[in-house]
């Protein structure tokens, strides 16, 4: 699927990047890492779908996913 001659993969490339770029807008912590989190699960995908798969990609976007995912739990439990 294409659209603009840009294929998918690319669109969700700029989806990852709008959102890793859009967290750091974020006042609010938490909403910093849930949307920065959203980018990296994109950039992970992203990394997967490059018709040659990225590692340095894939495992740096996933652990920072992971790490996220940590602290909106941590942030969450505590009650902020």
């Amino acid at each position: 699927m294409e659209s603009w001659n840009i294929p998918l993969v690319e669109w969700i490339g700029y989806a990852a990047s709008a959102g890793i770029l859009l967290s750091f807008l974020m006042r609010d912590v938490l909403k910093l890492r849930a949307i920065n989190a959203a980018g990296c699960l994109l950039f992970t995908v992203y990394g997967f779908l490059l018709p040659h798969p990225s590692i340095p990609i894939i495992v740096t976007n996933f652990t920072i996913f992971c790490v996220n995912l940590y602290f909106v739990y941590a942030i969450r439990k505590r009650g902020k």
